[in-house]
């Protein structure tokens, strides 16, 4: 991907500009996917990326630039203008390169070169069928088949260098379901770290269901009357609450800043003692699991919370050195193009011991969030709001009709105080979350879960 003469080169363009610490970071990838909407391929696209980024570190300032271009004259001249836009610090110099084996724990079953565009097409086109056949009242389907690999190549002036290779492979399916007030869409979208063994092995009935049959409940669902109520927040996606108002808070990159609720409260109690909540790198083909991070450091299973305490960060090198705790091997980027900053690879809240029964019993009127659907949120603040993409109204203790229109509002470190009750049927869904660094690939989860009080908005 680059020679090591010329790698080193580069380092030794960082000692002249002062540079404590540079980084070479060097991607190929291959990216490709096939939509279907309304029974026609309308598009198939590839594309190939290729390109080299390089970190001048002064103490904690970061200085970052990237070419496409791998000529060894153009690297030197862009490592020299970073290093011009400050000129200080003590380098240690250039350590002589340990090639850092990469135990690979995500294995590929198909290589998805080997498989025919025919194949591809043919599997959208059932997953169309099965989900038209949900129901005259599915108005349109739309399946994409995505597929990505990277090859990286990660070095630094400290003698580090390691290759890794990443495959990614998701299906998304949306269906829209009409019943008289308007259509109304529900989605799957599930993928993992993996090969084209994952698009064999799906259960194409059951993603076809599950996506229909939510879009058809909901196309005939009422109007949720909001106010201040109890809440079971459904498992899986349900997750993307604690994801986004409290995962986002809890990396270094807004712990450094004093941009988190969580600032200065490792050891504190930020909920009852059944909430423990992870980030873990190491799941085996997980869509936001990877052998070593975009820093070079390996994954590894990160406690964030255990029995209500807050425990740990998730950080990068920068945020490691200010925050004064170890790197957890969370520092993730989009691509070449992108500096690495702390990031969530697949972070869930814990199994516990409560049932969705014992959470429907103690409630008289509330919400049942069985699936979340898109929202916002202030990471300074942790204040959220989230749609609901398909909810029930529960009535003395039992779940009674589909409302549509609902939303959570609030703030991610107050909700976890909020926690009451968690089950112990966790499961895990594949997204896509946008930061400093790009939009990388993470894994949401938890288990069906009782929020004692939240604001749900209305119509």
């Amino acid at each position: 991907m680059l020679n090591e003469n010329t790698v080193a080169k580069i380092f030794e363009s960082g000692i002249e500009q002062g540079a404590d610490f540079t980084e070479v970071f060097v991607e190929d990838s291959v990216s490709s996917s096939i939509n279907l909407l309304d029974q026609k391929i309308d598009e198939i696209n590839s594309s190939n990326s290729f390109g080299i980024g390089i970190r001048l570190l002064y103490g904690n300032e970061a200085y970052y630039g990237y070419s496409s271009d791998p000529d060894e004259a153009n690297l030197l001249k862009l490592t020299k203008n970073l290093g011009q836009s400050r000129k200080a610090g003590q380098s240690s110099g250039v350590q002589p390169f340990e090639q850092q084996a990469v135990q690979d724990i995500h294995h590929v079953a198909i290589n998805p070169e080997t498989v025919s565009k025919t194949e591809r097409v043919d599997l959208l086109r059932k997953l169309d069928e099965l989900t038209r056949r949900q129901g005259p009242e599915v108005s349109q389907v739309n399946a994409n088949m995505a597929e990505k690999k990277r090859s990286v190549l990660i070095a630094n002036s400290e003698g580090l260098w390691t290759e890794d290779a990443r495959s990614y492979s998701r299906m998304r399916l949306s269906a829209v379901a009409e019943k008289g007030d308007g259509p109304q869409t529900a989605s799957e979208s599930p993928g993992v770290l993996g090969g084209y063994e994952f698009f064999q092995q799906l259960n194409l009935d059951e993603l076809a269901e599950n996506a229909a049959q939510s879009a058809l409940r909901m196309a005939g669902a009422g109007y949720i009357e909001g106010g201040t109520m109890p809440v079971i927040l459904g498992n899986g996606f349900g997750g993307v609450i604690f994801h986004e108002a409290c995962g986002h808070p809890l990396e270094t990159e807004a712990i450094r800043k004093n941009a988190s609720p969580f600032c200065d409260k490792i050891g504190e109690r930020v909920g009852r003692s059944i909430l423990n909540a992870i980030d873990d790198g190491t799941i085996a083909n997980k869509w936001g699991s990877c052998n070593v991070d975009d820093e070079g450091t390996p994954t590894q299973k990160t406690v964030l919370i255990e029995n209500g305490i807050l425990k740990n960060y998730l950080s990068d090198r920068i945020g490691a050195g200010q925050v004064g705790i170890p790197r957890s091997g969370s520092a993730r980027r989009e691509s070449y193009k992108f500096a690495p900053v702390s990031r969530m690879r697949n972070t869930f809240i814990a199994p516990g011991k409560d049932n969705f029964e014992e959470m429907l019993r103690t409630i008289k009127f509330g919400l049942y969030a069985k699936k979340m659907g898109g929202g916002s949120v202030n990471p300074g603040t942790g204040e959220f709001n989230f749609a609901v993409q398909e909810g029930y109204a529960v009535r003395n203790g039992k779940i009674a009709e589909p409302v549509r229109g609902a939303t959570l509002i609030g703030k991610g470190f107050d909700v976890l105080s909020q926690i009451s009750m968690i089950a112990d049927d966790l499961e895990l869904a594949a997204g896509m979350c946008g930061a400093a660094s790009g939009w990388v690939p993470t894994t949401v989860g938890q288990p069906t879960l009782k929020i004692d009080s939240i604001l749900v908005g209305g119509r």
